[in-house]
């Protein structure tokens, strides 16, 4: 197999992927995390209250960055993902 016949195969799976409705729920949720924390970033101050949920939102965005990530490079259910190793 050529290097242009795999990316080819690469391109079409990450078009089918990508068009699935888990993975598309997946980069809006990522998606509303980045404005939440862009408008808290534009605060002036922030609260005890604001400074914890800016945390826990970067956290939540960067574990669905990890799985948008690992869908793409091997295709695998986000649910897979989740669940502890055995």
């Amino acid at each position: 197999m050529t290097d242009a016949q795999l990316r080819l195969e690469d391109d079409v799976k990450d078009s089918a992927l990508r068009n699935t409705t888990e993975f598309q729920q997946l980069v809006s949720e990522h998606h509303d995390l980045d404005e939440r924390i862009g408008h808290l970033s534009r605060l002036s101050y922030l609260t005890e209250q604001q400074q914890f949920e800016e945390t826990r939102l970067k956290k939540r965005k960067l574990a669905l960055k990890d799985r948008i990530e690992a869908m793409l490079r091997g295709g695998l259910p986000a649910q897979a993902l989740s669940r502890p190793s055995p």
